[in-house]
């Protein structure tokens, strides 16, 4: 039992470490009463910039059973956002003339997205 946890704590020290760090923040953040946007937009660019998004993600997907499917819950709304917002941008350029170089960015963004999704479903099923 030592063993394994010794183990997983050896392995996961960094994603741990970072999320760790950004909710320690936010609580004396808080105990201090700095604003609460303060605190968001902060946690939100340690976030981004220490990958601690990507961590957190790592470290609910290890929870057995709930994990996986808290995750897919989760990055399949954000995948339907970001593709609704290049849409609606799109939408803002073609109005002010620009409806060539939203054409070319869309089709690169498509190609993307494809491009995911295709990765997503070959991961799935290509065992490691």
């Amino acid at each position: 039992m030592w063993h394994k946890m010794k183990h997983f704590f050896k392995t996961y020290w960094k994603p741990i470490a970072i999320v760790g760090g950004i909710t320690v923040t936010i609580i004396i953040g808080l105990l201090f009463k700095i604003d609460a946007r303060v605190l968001a937009l902060w946690a939100l660019i340690a976030g981004f910039v220490t990958n601690g998004f990507v961590a957190l993600g790592t470290l609910i997907a290890l929870v057995p059973i709930l994990g996986p499917l808290l995750i897919k819950l989760l990055s399949l709304p954000i995948f339907y956002l970001f593709n609704g917002i290049g849409y609606l941008v799109s939408l803002l350029l073609i109005k002010k003339g620009y409806g060539a170089e939203v054409v070319s960015h869309r089709l690169l963004s498509i190609i993307l997205l494809v491009g995911v999704a295709i990765g997503y479903i070959l991961g799935n099923l290509l065992p490691l």
